[in-house]
């Protein structure tokens, strides 16, 4: 059996079963320490998979600490060091050195630093980070609960458009164009939302998979049944008129756009924050599987 005929998920459960870790499968790892919980979570960049050649390398740095943030973050932490490993073709120094002016401006960003790492010659660049957070509760994919109200925070579907155009590879974009492509080149990970998320949420996911599919973890995890009302997805101007110029549905990127880095997460409809971003858009109750306007739904991204 080949790994695409297992999929991304189903390899990570047959290895998960074979550790036998509960903590395998949520986005961080929370360990126990002293009167505190250190978040562990590792994520890799790797050419011609995650970005190409010709983007900004300080692009690339900044989104190899991004994603790793954001896993701290739905893991209800706040980051602290980084180890960051890179596999590397005889490339030119000055490369390098620029993914690292990226990756130490998003460590200022998010107060981190990086401690270590490694370097190794392979035949494209990945950059693999590994990176330690601290939590006083830390929050998992398994605690939505019956009754909760189902939030995310930003925008969805604008990293997917911003990718879509930056394969086009033009010379000119227009303002709302390069509005999307820098939301795809450099998230920011939602630093802003963990407070709240550690004072309210019962559980938080990133959305790297896209809406649909990271939802369906949760509700997996959770063993709950998510609806979500696609009327109420937070689009950005800049997305609908992406769409509006190439009849597409700005719909279809919020439900199955990966790499959004917003957070969703689940609590009682009352302790939303009018100080945040966040919208509702949808519901936890007891069931299976996530729907979409009643529809049962699934998709989004998978490695394999």
């Amino acid at each position: 059996m080949l790994i695409s005929d297992l999929g991304e998920f189903g390899l990570i459960k047959r290895l998960k079963d074979i550790l036998g870790s509960r903590e395998i499968g949520h986005d961080c790892a929370a360990l126990k320490f002293g009167d505190r919980y250190l978040l562990m979570t590792t994520d890799a960049l790797v050419e011609g998979v995650h970005f190409l050649k010709r983007y900004p390398p300080e692009a690339v740095g900044w989104k190899a600490v991004s994603v790793n943030v954001s896993d701290i973050i739905a893991g209800g932490g706040n980051p602290r060091w980084l180890l960051v490993s890179l596999i590397l073709p005889n490339i030119e120094a000055s490369y390098v050195e620029r993914l690292y002016e990226g990756i130490k401006k998003a460590c200022e960003f998010y107060k981190c630093e990086v401690v270590g790492g490694n370097v190794s010659k392979g035949r494209e660049t990945v950059i693999d980070v590994f990176a330690v957070g601290e939590s006083e509760r830390p929050l998992r994919r398994d605690g939505a609960k019956p009754g909760d109200s189902l939030f995310v925070s930003g925008t969805l579907g604008d990293s997917r458009a911003g990718l879509e155009l930056l394969l086009e590879n033009r010379k000119d974009y227009k303002p709302h164009e390069l509005a999307l492509i820098e939301r795809h080149l450099r998230p920011t990970a939602r630093i802003d939302y963990v407070k709240h998320l550690v004072k309210y949420a019962s559980c938080a996911v990133d959305i790297s998979d896209g809406l649909v599919a990271d939802a369906r973890h949760v509700a997996s995890m959770s063993g709950v049944r998510i609806d979500i009302d696609s009327k109420k997805l937070p689009l950005s101007k800049e997305l609908k008129m992406f769409c509006e110029e190439r009849g597409k549905d700005p719909v279809q990127y919020a439900l199955f756009g990966g790499e959004d880095y917003q957070i969703l997460f689940t609590h009682p409809k009352e302790r939303w924050n009018p100080f945040l971003d966040m919208t509702e858009i949808g519901n936890v109750s007891e069931g299976s599987g996530v729907y979409v306007d009643g529809k049962e739904v699934s998709g989004g991204y998978s490695h394999f």
